[in-house]
């Protein structure tokens, strides 16, 4: 799938009514945007998904305009590749993805793990009638997660620095999903969102000891987030959608421009 590429703030600029959310005022200066190359990898929590307003460019991966690459690269960079899509794979980010980065490239932001551990299939299990089914579906995910996701991280981090050698590579986790005892009065057993969360932490966890580990910046969107999941009185993720779950569990158009745009600002 070809990149969207947003080469010019004049290309950018009908993205920039939507920056208004942006970053609070401690938020560090903005960088040169006369030499900065960015280019926003991964899933789809990068994609967009969930925020709305889609691009028509790659369709199937469902970018969004509201997604905090696009809003950050609008009033921050000179050049802009957006190669997130939904669904993508450590594996995927590695061999469609890389494609965007040079050795021109002097930042980069990417989410990958999630949907290794087949995330999508846990929530539609979760989202049936049945705790012990969704339990046993989060345990699983946790061990592919400890088995197989460090060396498909390893692979991806690698080949990222491979690609752009002097980049900034920030690396972006997962907010909790559940706020516990909160005000859903429908869906899951608090015993099964706890697990889910458990389970988040311990994806987290992962992700940000091999970001570390390659000399990259982790960006914990769990504080990011805090009071804002799922069960809260001002919710920056979407809840469950059962006949369609493919916004379900991902920021809205707030949980990019609240959560994610001023916690990747903070960390760029």
């Amino acid at each position: 799938m070809r990149p969207f590429r947003i080469q010019s703030w004049a290309a950018a600029v009908s993205l920039a009514g939507a920056c208004t959310l942006a970053g609070p005022a401690s938020a560090p200066a903005a960088p040169n945007r006369a030499a900065l190359d960015y280019v926003a990898l991964g899933d789809s929590y990068s994609a967009g998904v969930g925020a709305g307003d889609y691009l028509p460019e790659g369709a199937s991966c469902l970018r969004s305009s509201r997604a905090y690459p696009a809003l950050w690269a609008s009033t921050h960079a000179s050049s802009f590749a957006f190669a997130a899509c939904n669904g993508a794979k450590t594996g995927d980010v590695l061999n469609k993805q890389l494609g965007a980065l040079s050795g021109r490239t002097n930042l980069v932001s990417v989410t990958a793990g999630g949907s290794d551990a087949s995330w999508a299939k846990v929530m539609g299990i979760c989202a049936l009638p049945g705790t012990k089914a969704c339990l046993n579906a989060i345990d699983t995910a946790r061990a592919y997660v400890d088995k197989t996701l460090p060396a498909n991280l390893d692979r991806l981090y690698a080949g990222i620095r491979g690609k752009a050698p002097r980049a900034r590579v920030v690396v972006l986790g997962y907010p909790h999903f559940y706020q516990l005892h909160g005000t859903c009065a429908r869906g899951l057993e608090d015993t099964e969102r706890a697990a889910l969360n458990a389970a988040i932490d311990h994806l987290d966890g992962v992700i940000a000891q091999h970001a570390t580990g390659h000399g990259f910046a982790f960006a914990d969107a769990r504080t990011a987030f805090n009071g804002h999941e799922i069960c809260s009185a001002g919710p920056w993720l979407r809840s469950v959608e059962v006949l369609d779950l493919t916004e379900s569990y991902h920021p809205n158009a707030s949980g990019q421009s609240l959560g994610y745009l001023p916690l990747f600002t903070r960390a760029a």
